[in-house]
């Protein structure tokens, strides 16, 4: 019997340098620096919590504790015991250690999928679409405009003798496109005048709720279509920033009833509008009242605890919550102050400076709603609010039509066979079975034949597209 040769034994390859500008993690912050395009130096791979994903291309879900949010914020993603992401795919040479127990002998570029999530960000684009809530006078529009330094929001002019105050409130939105550094967004900014300018305000937000819920309607009918948009339309609302009256005393009834009703269907974020005609220690007593009578009154505001992914998830956004609501100001107008041009308001004891943090809030609601939320804002509102609403509608047909299984014939051309499950999208409707002794073999199931075929079945999947 001949020797056995041993194979020989290569040299390990050299391990490639890691591709420049990828995967580079930002520093810890709940406000981390700003997007792409920003700052000159032509087009920078932003911070991966400023990268939105359009909805469906995004693989984790928020659904159920909410255990895999922000899964593009931290490039790659939380694994099951919200392990941190960047342990993989750092290619800084030797051995890299995946969690699971394999080892990587060089890089491979797991990490370059953020870059390609990117790039297909910013050939696609992505919609964001935001309410805001408040009586008039507030300064809703300007506050809008001021965000996202645009006339994005139409401001009202106010009524004239001539004109009749509208006895009901309307909701009117405006949508405009946006690019910075390559990135478009589709912004859709919805007001709500009239809310709350009543005598009699009894049930006010209920055609707010009635919208939000239609957009949901909306998503779902294109959805559940057998042939599905390849990208649905997504205008649901993401965000409502609800405005304060700086009144320095206590939360209106109106706004405590507001944020009670529609916390759960919809991320609301609390601003203290106007704050400018506030002292200091007004200010931070009234933010300190508000804050407690929200969490006396159950009320739920965006960012909400049981969403936090992970510890470092937790501490940033306990920072942010320590901080709500944020006392604003808002103004498109630009002054001269030290040899500088920034937006703000004239009064006769100075200038107002929007975006300086000793002034106002204005900069942390900016950096919290845009520059380090946002794409979180979207998946909270499509895996936690949407799916709420989505169940409901779901278990709504499920008790309208019995809890039953639903029996199925698949088409003619297959056989004519039954089968119990989701039905074939070349035969939708659920029929009747031959068993039934029906003269139409095509006749749809009735509630008794649900009834009898119930009690052979224990569970299987039910369809929302049952008519009887």
């Amino acid at each position: 019997m001949s020797d056995i040769v041993p194979p020989e034994v290569k040299p390990k390859p050299a391990v490639p340098a890691k591709p420049p500008n990828v995967g580079a993690h930002s520093p810890s912050s709940p406000f981390p620096p700003q997007g792409p395009g920003v700052g000159g130096g032509g087009i920078v791979a932003p911070p991966t919590s400023a990268i939105p994903v359009p909805i469906g291309s995004h693989g984790p879900s928020h659904a159920g504790s909410h255990s895999v949010g922000h899964s593009v914020g931290h490039g790659g993603g939380h694994t099951g015991g919200h392990a941190p992401a960047h342990s993989v795919g750092h290619g800084h040479g030797g051995s890299h250690s995946t969690g699971g127990g394999s080892t990587l002998l060089g890089y491979i570029g797991i990490d370059t999928i953020i870059e390609q999530m990117r790039k297909k960000t910013m050939k696609t684009g992505f919609d964001f679409n935001i309410m805001v809530v408040g009586h008039s006078g507030l300064g809703k529009s300007t506050l809008v405009n001021t965000l996202f330094k645009s006339q994005v929001s139409r401001k009202s002019a106010g009524w004239s003798r001539d004109e009749k105050i509208p006895k009901t409130m309307e909701i009117k939105s405006v949508s405009h496109v946006i690019e910075e550094g390559g990135v478009k967004m589709k912004l859709t900014v919805v007001d709500t005048p009239g809310f709350g300018d009543q005598i009699n305000n009894d049930n006010c937000w209920e055609p707010i709720s009635k919208y939000i819920n239609e957009q949901f309607e909306k998503f779902l009918k294109e959805e559940v279509n057998i042939t599905r948009k390849r990208r649905i339309p997504d205008t649901r609302v993401h965000c409502c920033l609800y405005f304060i009256p700086p009144t320095g005393h206590s939360l209106r009834q109106l706004d405590v009833e507001f944020m009670k009703r529609l916390s759960h269907s919809v991320n609301i974020i609390p601003v203290i509008a106007k704050s400018d005609t506030m002292t200091l220690e007004e200010r931070q007593e009234f933010k300190q009242r508000v804050r407690k009578e929200l969490e006396m009154n159950g009320i739920e505001f965006y960012p909400q605890k049981e969403f936090d992914d992970d510890i470092e998830d937790k501490s940033d956004n306990d920072k942010i919550r320590e901080t709500m609501p944020f006392a604003v100001v808002g103004s498109d107008k630009e002054y001269q102050v030290n040899g500088k041009r920034v937006l703000g308001r004239k009064t006769p004891w100075g200038i107002i400076e929007v975006e300086n943090p000793n002034h106002c809030e204005f900069a942390q609601l900016r950096d919290f709603l845009i520059r380090s939320h946002l794409q979180d804002l979207k998946e909270v509102t499509h895996n936690i609010h949407y799916e709420t609403y989505r169940a409901k509608r779901l278990n709504e047909n499920g008790d309208q039509h019995s809890s039953a299984p639903v029996l199925l014939q698949t088409h003619h051309a297959l056989g004519g066979h039954w089968s119990w499950g989701q039905p074939d999208p070349r035969c939708p409707l659920p029929l009747r079975p031959d068993s039934c002794q029906s003269d139409n073999p095509h006749h749809l199931l009735t509630q008794e034949d649900l009834k009898t075929w119930r009690q052979h079945i224990g569970h299987c999947a039910f369809t929302s597209d049952l008519h009887i």
